[in-house]
């Protein structure tokens, strides 16, 4: 999931190079923190949030397999 993250946000913004994703997983759930550069913020959020929450929608429909949460938050 951390993969798929990196490339969609990387294919958006600006500075690629900047896009960090972290993974913390448990039993029940991975949580992904997306950093990216100040600059690059509202490319990855868009309007209305409409490219996070599409994000979001896509790592939860790759992850439907693994029966597992999958939460994507963006950093500042």
């Amino acid at each position: 999931m951390k993969e798929l993250v990196e490339v969609i946000a990387a294919a958006l913004v600006d500075h690629p190079e900047a896009v960090v994703v972290t993974e913390t997983a448990t039993d029940k759930s991975i949580v992904l923190e997306l950093k990216v550069d100040p600059e690059d913020m509202g490319k990855v959020i868009g309007k209305k949030g409409r490219i996070a929450r599409a994000i979001r929608t896509v790592v939860k429909s790759a992850a439907s397999k693994d029966d597992r949460k999958v939460i994507v938050e963006i950093l500042q």
